[in-house]
């Protein structure tokens, strides 16, 4: 695939819930004290319902969203908090609860509403005291509110035919303050038993005696009422939201007054609790982003709480309904060039294969690109746009091949915006030559003709940027996801040659995508997290920018990691009974990251060319799953596996058991011969056969597919 691959998309969601709290709460043993005024009356209170919500698990840091639990039996959540001695007490009698229902299909987690406890805390807690449970980091505080949460070993056993909480109560009798004894009583196994017989579970007869959680916004349950439309969430929305919520705008109905939002707000109420809105999807709690997009945690609670408050108007006049918000044709201005893809007719139904069509390149001098933006037409029938500057013009009728191409001019993908480089930052754009493309278009019930366009943006003569721009990609085509597995994990990685800068990284995975993550593994074997999506959504598909570039030392991997979720929970999965391997189209996987990065020591006056040392390493990152440096047989898989498996030992030429890295240069250099005569084979049987070029445009003088 191109040296930079923007990659791909369709739709709306994302996450939100769990962001951080600077509020200093004290979770303080009660021993034994009345319980203080926020604390529900009832002890044992149920809510009527529970609503979906989707927390991050802090020691994993993949998602966990509720109501993709519907097929369990049952569904355990327990609260907990850091350094709580009755919550650390509870844990074996808890596991053991878990692994006596865990084949009749009952799902145990934990949830942490302490706003004092931090996502290296919980896991340094877990890793302490063996804590193999799911712990879900409730940092906004939602759940543990709407579930009525008063305090640490609070057990809710929810049946997921109704949704409603069947048992609120202590797990046993076992704790009390400053007491441990045997327990008599088992009261969440009593509970289970009957919810899994289709009987009343029955009341707790006691308290949970676990240490008492802050709550501070229940405390200021009376002044949500206050909260208003007007003074405090439409400034919220008009910051955050108005920009695809606009008209013209990429998303499904535009904020333009109160009646609107209102109507929504239920709505609105959901998708910040499961974290589909903003579109944001890198966790929070790893690495800071110059394009974040989510909302403050005092934006989600003030949002949420007045929704649940009955979304009170407010008085005065309203700030979005004053004014007539449009999306901008181009949002970066007026373009300096505009490259008119040619038209294609997507068919109502059927299967597409990838486009490779391309424009000739407008630029009678060279230019330095400092920003793109790819317009297309059919949001819904295209799926991905890639570009790659070609140096020789293709014959008409001749597609653009990514192997030919070099650096990229904009990507496209649905929840992707334009690129713009950093300050000083540019893409050398040479003059002549073409554009070539990669298009990926989806029929979705209507035959629609797209005409797709890219704005491009060029530093001025006289302001001529200092650093390089490159493009890459951590790819792995090999590939295979069992069938019903829920948590199947690839890895893959590249090798830095010289020292360099991420600046963004771009993951992109298909349907069963559920998890993906981005780790640098410096030379001395030191391992940093640097980019974390608990939850991958295919529908929003961006790059994840670093408000500052990190720094990669020469001989320093990239390791990309993602999870496929090819089981009846995913609810995107085409068919969980299939094997899955890599292929083009959605219903088929890939694995691939995409990177923006400059070479140290290149200028623009000092061009340098690193870029086919560092892609010459990609095989080996793509099977060597230990990362050790070599490739056993072991780890021979997929199709390029299989090829090579079949000349294994006629390539491990030192008979180690392994291919090196001097071994697999010596196979691609027999493969790259092997290619390339059998290109000129081909070429000599099948001349290229010339076809009229398509009509001209101002910024495109001839086209071609």
């Amino acid at each position: 695939m191109s040296a930079r691959i923007g990659v791909l998309g369709a739709a709306v969601s994302a996450l939100l819930v769990y962001g951080c709290s600077s509020s200093e709460a004290v979770n303080a043993l009660t021993q034994g004290q009345s319980a203080s005024s926020t604390e529900p009356t009832a002890a044992s209170s149920k809510p009527a319902r529970v609503d979906n919500f989707m927390l991050v698990d802090a020691q994993k840091l993949e998602a966990h969203e509720l109501y993709r639990l519907a097929d369990a039996k049952a569904i355990v959540l327990v609260s907990t908090g850091v350094g709580c001695p009755i919550a650390r007490a509870m844990t074996p009698a808890l596991k053991a609860l878990r692994d006596k229902y865990a084949a009749q299909g009952v799902e145990v987690m934990l949830v942490d509403s302490n706003l004092q406890d931090s996502r290296d805390a919980i896991a340094a807690e877990a890793k302490e005291y063996g804590i193999d449970v799911p712990i879900l980091m409730d940092s906004n505080q939602l759940v543990g509110e709407s579930l009525g949460v008063t305090r640490t070993a609070e057990v809710f056993v929810i049946n997921p035919k109704t949704w409603q909480v069947a048992y609120h109560g202590p797990l046993d009798d076992r704790s009390d303050y400053g007491v441990q004894k045997a327990a008599s009583k088992q009261f969440a196994d009593d509970a289970l038993a009957a919810v899994l017989a289709g009987k009343p579970a029955p009341e707790a007869t006691q308290a949970s005696k676990g240490c008492l959680v802050d709550f501070p916004e229940r405390a200021k349950a009376a002044q949500h009422a206050q909260i208003s439309y007007v003074k405090d969430v439409a400034p919220i929305l008009e910051a955050k939201c108005v920009a695809c919520h606009e008209e013209g705008g990429i998303a499904p109905f535009a904020m333009k007054d109160y009646a609107t939002v209102k109507g929504f707000s239920p709505m609105i109420r959901e998708v910040i609790r499961t974290d589909r809105m903003p579109p944001y999807n890198a966790d929070p709690h790893v690495g800071k982003f110059s394009d974040n997009k989510n909302l403050s945690p005092d934006e989600i609670k003030t949002i949420v709480h007045w929704v649940e408050a009955g979304a009170p108007r407010g008085e005065g006049k309203d700030p979005l309904g004053a004014k007539h918000l449009v999306a901008a044709e181009w949002p970066l201005g007026k373009p300096d060039a505009i490259l008119n893809l040619p038209a294609f007719t997507i068919p109502a139904s059927g299967v597409v294969d990838y486009q490779h069509p391309w424009v000739a390149n407008p630029l009678t001098e060279g230019k330095w690109l400092k920003a793109s933006t790819v317009k297309v037409e059919s949001r819904q029938g295209v799926h991905h746009v890639l570009t790659g500057y070609l140096k020789d013009v293709p014959q008409n009728g001749q597609g653009a091949f990514e192997n030919n191409w070099g650096v990229s001019v904009g990507g496209y993908a649905v929840g992707a915006e334009s690129e713009v480089a950093p300050k000083n930052v540019g893409t050398w754009i040479p003059p002549g030559g073409a554009i070539g493309f990669q298009t990926h278009y989806t029929p979705f019930g209507k035959q629609v003709t797209d005409h797709t366009q890219i704005a491009l943006y060029f530093y001025k003569d006289n302001e001529k940027p200092d650093l390089v721009m490159h493009n890459s990609v951590i790819v792995n085509n090999a590939i295979v996801i069992p069938p019903n597995d829920p948590h199947h994990q690839e890895v893959g990685y590249i090798t830095f040659p010289h020292d360099a800068l991420l600046y963004a990284a771009f993951p992109h995975a298909h349907y069963r995508g559920a998890m993906s993550d981005l780790w640098i593994r410096y030379p001395d074997g030191k391992e940093k997290l640097l980019l974390s999506l608990p939850r991958y959504d295919f529908s929003w598909q961006r790059d994840y920018t670093f408000a500052e570039p990190i720094k990669v030392p020469a001989g320093s991997k990239l390791i990309a990691h993602f999870i496929y979720d090819n089981s009846k929970r995913n609810p995107a999965n085409p068919d969980p009974n299939k094997t899955v391997v890599w292929g083009d189209q959605s219903w088929e996987e890939m694995f691939y990251t995409a990177l923006r990065y400059r070479w140290a020591d290149e200028t623009s006056k000092h061009m340098v060319n690193y870029d086919e040392e560092l892609n010459n390493d990609r095989i080996m990152g793509m099977l060597d799953a230990n990362i050790d440096g070599k490739i056993e047989k072991a780890e021979l898989k997929g199709q390029l596996g299989e090829q090579i498996g079949k000349y294994f030992d006629q390539l491990d030429t030192n008979h180690d058991g392994a291919l090196d890295k001097s071994e697999l240069a010596a196979m691609q250099k027999m493969m790259g011969g092997q290619h390339r005569r059998r290109e000129a084979t081909a070429t000599d049987a099948k001349p290229a056969t010339p076809a009229p070029a398509p009509a001209a445009t101002a910024a495109s003088p001839t086209a071609g597919k």
